[in-house]
């Protein structure tokens, strides 16, 4: 089950720790109808709901989730600790460090994080 809240003015839909996996394009579009239905700025998906291809760049299922949610103009925020994926992979933690940077995707390591984030995006 996700939940509707607004955080700092924005309206974000926060996914639960427990449920189905995020593996590809399917799951991701879900995510983003329910987001759309329910008025949600942002999508917050916990990192354990992705399944592991997706921190495996090479696979190209993150560039694919990732380009749903640009396509439907949708912020997703990938929250957790990944930091056993980005220390095994350089090209992963670039990745990542890029997404941060800009105001698409962000992969936040907890509430807190995320609360200073969207304080910039709110109206």
């Amino acid at each position: 089950m996700s939940a509707l809240r607004t955080i700092n003015d924005v309206p974000v839909l926060v996914c639960e720790a427990e449920g189905e996996v995020i593996a590809g394009e399917r799951e991701a579009l879900d995510c983003i109808g329910n987001a759309g239905y329910q008025g949600a700025q942002w999508v917050v998906i916990p990192a354990g709901r992705f399944d592991e291809s997706f921190f495996r760049l090479s696979t190209r299922v993150a560039g694919a989730i990732i380009q749903k949610f640009v396509q439907y103009r949708m912020g997703l925020v990938v929250l957790g600790d990944i930091s056993r994926h980005t220390e095994a992979s350089s090209a992963l933690r670039d990745f990542v460090r890029e997404c941060n940077r800009g105001t698409q995707t962000w992969f936040l390591a907890d509430e807190a994080e995320l609360r200073a984030r969207l304080a910039g995006v709110g109206a």
